[in-house]
């Protein structure tokens, strides 16, 4: 069966048919860059001028077989003596845990020769072991050239002795004159450190330890505090759960801390009792664009809404009509129902007080101790600086001059503090405040442990020496308690020592192994409270007006921590696919309003307005606006954690919007735009590879037709398999060969399994893999020429529930206004425009591995070919860069190298410097300029798996291959499975047996080793 539905990716595409055309009309137009290449004879290392080069060889390829000719050779020096652990060539990996003040997870460090190279989930600490696109890329934050590298004192250096000198002198002082020692440090959830504090304050009875953090939880922490009587984040578990409902809350990106993306994705698996998802936003959030049923509301609607459905549910009336279908599906589904709310602490009330009228399996009663922010103890705090009442300061890798709304004041107040100390890890506005500096230790560099919920214990180790001279807070405060050269100043030996105190019988070592562990800790949550009444006048209180503005945190970005990482700067959001940006959110119909535009210039690249925004008398300046569909009319949204000053030259990105947080509200009424008359340039990728054809790329089915229609009827089939009218009547495509078929059944045959109903778009996956392959990040400049390097992409696919007879209006030319201005659905109502709220799909897109390649029959060097694995594979050594592959390829994703893109000023990211070379992965080649590269389906990974298990005489088993597989291993909802095909047990053999199977491009006949499984929404169509 046809679908009836219009997919689009963007605005411009809806707007103008003709514009898939001209994207790939477009896509080889560029001239290869002659005079980049070889314009300066000494890069090239030749003194052949330019002009006799070309005068001689006559045209430009030429360039690029002198590029994939010229490889850099860098000298090297052996082992002198080589560590016992250490095995040329064979990775050790450690347990440890990632923990940098905003994001935590359970991991595993892959280790070469010695350094830290790849961030991989820790199997053995299910959900907790789940990384998110931040955890993968931390890696490269350990190899940060712009870090501090060693101590200072009055902006000199200064060794450790001097500072620690001037540090217990202010302290001596402070408790000597009875003045407050205060340690302002992001939420730490480690017991050890706690009791080291607590020793700490033994010696300097004034010192208090006040928690801050950029993005603080405060809501959320006040209103567990008020239902639950402790200040602690409530865990879900969605497995059991038959209806979501969420207010503004992103459960899948980082709402209370932790993502429920693992536990959703368990229960949206198709059938009978999937989980249905109802989103009810302002912003199209990574989590509106997986739900089933989206409504889209200005922020005050979507709290009158939750009021309505309160008042439903704990049995009142609502005439509301939204309301009362949801509160109506709510009551169906019970206890198997679960409501989540953010924005304001109001909000999280009503829904925990829901969630108790429903009695919801969701709840289980564990508690999150990861933040522990208290707004009211750090007015107190700051309370005691404009009084003069502190005299030392320490502050542990947090920077309230940036993220807190009042920085500026609090800048000032510091003047009042005889001792300020900054254990930071780039010169920000802090260091550049402080008297004394210490480089603080990456997370990768030191010994801890964490309590991140309850019954649960994580140990973290250092996977490498400190790179430079820095040391964790821990050290810092054993230093300061017991003086200088204390025997007892060794932070491990303390660890060791009370760890042994929580593990029980489990042995230090054994604990480090595992990584995670069991703590004794019990804590547990129950429902004791909740103001329903304040919560509803605090809901209540929140103004309308014309134009309302959610803050939010982006998937690659956070809370800003690792601004400064370019792996995390490039990756495209998921939903604007947009990178290197933050800017203001707004819908169609209020640009047009308002005479925004986003316009795509002659090379396909979005430009867009400019303007200025102020909310409560507060001005930010030169925000570029994002037309975003499904955005709701009257509402804006920004992203926090950009514009860092002072933190390196990546992290100086975009606009500062902390300045309007005021730590607990996320949404802001009475807000103002005023356009500049300027244009900003976005740096985009989701219109720059256009697949062959348009048909059905990601396919989606309503669950009742999945549960009740067989995938392959006749008419009304939502998964036909594709067949071929042949001499021998119908055969199925895959059957049909132009060639003789070799046997691929001795050894393993490789397949990817894709499901969309899965997928939420997180992008892990594509750090994953650009840590794996040494992937070069290439800059804004060069991704707005469409020359981006990813190997593994997330189309992003909006959809929208319009009749056929649209669609083919929009095939015949018809412009937007003229075709909605004058369509009508058969109850005689006006048709929404397509741009209003359309659906969403994510599909990633790597090469497909086609077992008929187009891209291997017009290599004319035999650069690309087939193996017998099933990989397709690439012998950079070979290639001349013709870009017939790419020219052949309908998946679109082969990567020419147009620059060198290591040791290049041009280039000035991590592997422009020795220290940002570090995290490469040296079985893996630094691919030069001049060849064609792309997904190998992590074959050095596969190959060695297969050689461990050879040397040991035994089988591979089949989550060896998933784990060698970077996208697939990296992926926290099982969205993709790699495996054998040729072993009949494996999960990826078992997941090519699903009715929902289907290949991308199946009509071309490439018969690729990558397949994907139909999205199904469980909704009922109207």
């Amino acid at each position: 069966m046809a679908s009836n539905k219009i997919q689009f990716r963007s605005i411009h595409e809806l707007k103008d048919p003709a514009l898939n055309n001209k994207l790939a009309q477009k896509e080889f137009q560029e001239e290869i860059p002659v005079e980049d290449f070889l314009g300066d004879a000494e890069q090239n290392g030749s003194s052949t001028s330019r002009r006799d080069f070309l005068k001689l060889l006559g045209f430009s390829t030429a360039a690029v077989t002198l590029a994939a000719c010229e490889a850099p050779v860098i000298k090297t020096i052996p082992y002198v003596v080589k560590p016992h652990d250490i095995i040329p060539g064979v990775p050790n990996y450690y347990a440890s845990t990632y923990f940098d003040g905003f994001d935590f997870a359970s991991v595993l460090v892959k280790t070469r020769e010695g350094r830290p190279i790849k961030i991989d989930p820790n199997p053995a600490a299910g959900d907790l072991g789940k990384t998110n696109a931040r955890a993968q890329a931390s890696v490269l934050s350990l190899y940060d050239n712009d870090k501090v590298k060693q101590p200072k004192f009055e902006g000199k250096d200064e060794t450790f002795d001097k500072v620690d000198s001037f540090v217990i002198k202010g302290l001596e002082e402070a408790k000597a004159a009875g003045k407050r020692i205060v340690l302002l440090s992001h939420s730490f959830a480690s017991p050890t450190f706690k009791k080291l504090f607590t020793e700490f304050k033994a010696k300097y009875p004034t010192a208090e330890l006040i928690t801050y953090d950029a993005f603080p939880y405060s809501a959320a922490l006040d209103a567990a505090q008020e239902v639950f009587g402790q200040r602690a984040l409530p865990i879900y578990d969605l497995k059991g759960t038959e209806l979501v409902v969420s207010f503004q809350a992103d459960i899948l990106g980082d709402y209370n801390a932790s993502s429920l993306e693992t536990s959703y994705a368990v229960a949206r698996k198709p059938g009978a009792n999937m989980l249905r998802h109802i989103q009810v936003e302002s912003n199209m959030s990574l989590t509106g664009a997986n739900a089933d049923s989206r409504y889209r509301l200005k922020p005050s609607q979507v709290n009158k809404t939750l009021v309505e459905v309160y008042n439903a549910i704990v049995g009142g009336i609502t005439s509301d009509k939204i309301a009362n279908e949801i509160a109506n599906e709510l009551k169906a589904k019970g206890n198997k129902a679960v409501v989540f709310a953010d924005g304001s602490k109001g909000a999280q009330v009503l829904a925990h007080l829901i969630n108790q009228k429903l009695g919801s399996v969701a709840f289980t009663g564990k508690a999150n101790f990861l933040k522990d922010f208290d707004k009211a103890k750090f007015q107190e705090f700051l309370g005691w600086v404009n009084a003069g009442q502190v005299g030392v300061l320490i502050t542990n890798n947090v920077d309230p001059i940036y993220s807190y709304h009042k920085g500026e004041d609090f800048k000032k107040s510091l003047s009042k503090v005889p001792y300020v100390i900054a254990v930071a890890d780039k010169k920000n506005e802090m260091y550049n405040a402080a008297k004394a500096v210490i480089p603080v230790a990456n997370w990768l560099e030191s010994w801890g442990d964490i309590e991140p919920q309850t019954g649960v214990y994580s140990l973290m180790q250092p996977t490498i020496q400190k790179i430079y001279k820095s040391r964790q807070i821990e050290e810092s405060l054993l230093v300061w308690k017991n003086g200088k050269n204390n025997a007892s100043n060794n932070y491990y030996d303390y660890l060791k020592a009370n760890a042994s105190s929580i593990l029980g019988g489990t042995s230090f070592n054994k604990a480090l192994y595992n990584g995670i562990n069991v703590s004794s800790t019990a804590t547990t949550l129950s429902y004791v409270g909740g103001n329903a009444t304040q919560a509803v006048s605090e809901l209540g209180s929140f103004k309308a007006s014309d134009l309302e503005l959610v803050l939010y945190t982006k998937t690659s970005m956070g809370d800003g921590t690792q601004s400064n990482n370019p792996w995390l700067q490039e990756l495209p959001d998921p939903i604007t696919r947009m990178a290197w940006d933050n800017y203001l959110t707004i819908s169609p119909k209020d640009a047009e309003r308002l005479g925004i535009e986003n316009d795509l210039n002659g090379r396909m690249q979005l430009d867009g307005s400019i303007v200025n925004l102020t909310a409560n008398g507060v001005t930010i300046k030169d925000i570029p606006v994002f037309i975003q569909p499904g955005q709701a009319e009257g509402s804006l949204g920004l992203a926090l954690g950009y514009g860092k000053k002072n933190s390196g030259a990546t992290a100086n990105t975009g606009v500062n919007a902390y300045p309007l947080f005021d730590g607990s509200n996320l949404v802001l009424s009475n807000v103002k735009i005023e356009k500049t008359g300027e244009n900003h340039e976005f740096a985009g990728i989701q219109l720059q590879n256009t697949l062959m054809g348009r048909y059905e790329i990601a396919k989606e089915v309503p669950l009742a037709d999945y549960l009740n229609v067989a995938f392959d009827d006749e008419h009304k089939g939502w998964n036909k398999p594709l067949e071929y009218h042949t001499i021998s009547g119908a055969l199925p495509a895959r059957k049909i060969d132009l060639w003789d078929a070799f046997d691929d059944t001795d050894g393993p045959h490789f397949n990817l399994s894709i499901d969309l109903n899965s997928c939420t778009g997180c992008g892990a996956c594509i750090i994953a893999c650009q840590a794996e392959n040494n992937v070069p990040v290439v800059g804004k400049e060069e991704i707005r020429m469409s020359r981006d390097m990813y190997w593994l992409r997330i189309d992003r696919y909006y959809s929208s529930r319009q009749k056929v007879e649209v669609y083919e209006g929009l095939k015949e030319g018809l412009a937007v206004p003229e075709l909605y201005g004058t369509a009508f659905n058969k109850e005689g109502g006006a048709l929404n425009h397509p741009a209003d709220n359309p659906d969403v799909i994510f599909q990633p897109v790597m090469c497909q591995h086609c077992n008929h390649a187009p891209c291997e029959t017009v290599c004319p060097v035999a650069a690309t070919s087939h193996g017998k694995q099933g990989q397709n594979h690439m012998a950079y050594n070979r290639c001349i860069g013709t870009r017939y592959c790419a020219n052949n390829c309908p998946y679109k994703v082969r990567r020419f190298n147009w620059f060198t893109y290591n040791l290049n000023d041009r280039f000035d990211f991590n592997m422009n410097n020795d220290l940002g070379r570090m995290v490469l992965n040296p079985d893996v080649v630094v691919r030069t300029r001049g060849v064609m590269e792309k997904c190998s389906m992590c074959i050095q990974e596969t190959q060695a798996t297969i050689l461990a298990a050879k040397r040991e005489n035994r089988k591979v088993t089949d989550g060896e291959f998933q784990a060698s597989c970077a996208c697939a291993a990296a992926c926290s909802t099982g969205a993709m499975t790699f495996g054998d095909m040729n072993d009949k047990e494996s999960e990826v053999r078992k997941q090519y047996a699903s009715n929902r199977r289907y290949y991308l491009l199946e009509e071309i006949g490439t018969k690729p080793n990558v397949f994907y499984h139909t999205k199904v929404r469980n909704r009922v169509e109207k």
